[in-house]
């Protein structure tokens, strides 16, 4: 069952799916009428998942779950891995991958492989102030304050 995302308490649980590129707002529109529809039938032995979405940047799907309500069960992840999949052949990107890194640089959102992000590093392209995206976020309340970071304060920092 679909509701709006800023209804899910803090503790729910969230899935960031990054693209290796930029949406259009066209394709973005499209994307986030199908994740409602989605999340709308979204369901876990089946009772309905209290579930919502929001994008970002054009380039990241965050898909959030209250499990207080009910929570996400294996087989009802992997609906929607392979929902995600289904945009991956859809539109022809790359959101499963976690071996890539994705960061600010100035006002341009970049997307590296994780061996370019470690040689950018080195030649001090991107520095330990570079903001980064750290999908590895878990609840709402980290998304809000430990998805956007500095690289010192996220799993990046290895590269520094």
């Amino acid at each position: 069952m679909y509701i709006p995302f800023d209804n899910l308490p803090e503790t729910s649980r969230i899935w960031i799916y990054q693209s290796n590129r930029k949406f259009s707002d066209a394709e973005l529109t499209e994307i986030e009428n199908d994740l409602k529809n989605f999340l709308e039938n979204w369901a876990a032995h089946g009772t309905p998942l209290e579930a919502s979405f929001i994008t970002k940047y054009n380039r990241f799907i965050i898909i959030a779950v209250n499990q207080e309500v009910q929570s996400a069960s294996g087989c009802s992840i992997d609906a929607s891995v392979s929902f995600i999949q289904s945009l991956e052949q859809k539109y022809q990107v790359d959101l499963l991958d976690k071996m890539n890194v994705t960061f600010k640089s100035g006002e341009h959102i970049a997307h590296k492989t994780l061996i370019e992000f470690k040689k950018m590093a080195k030649e001090k392209a991107v520095t330990s102030n570079t903001i980064v995206f750290n999908n590895l976020v878990n609840t709402i309340e980290e998304f809000n304050y430990s998805w956007e970071v500095p690289a010192s304060d996220s799993w990046h920092s290895r590269f520094f």
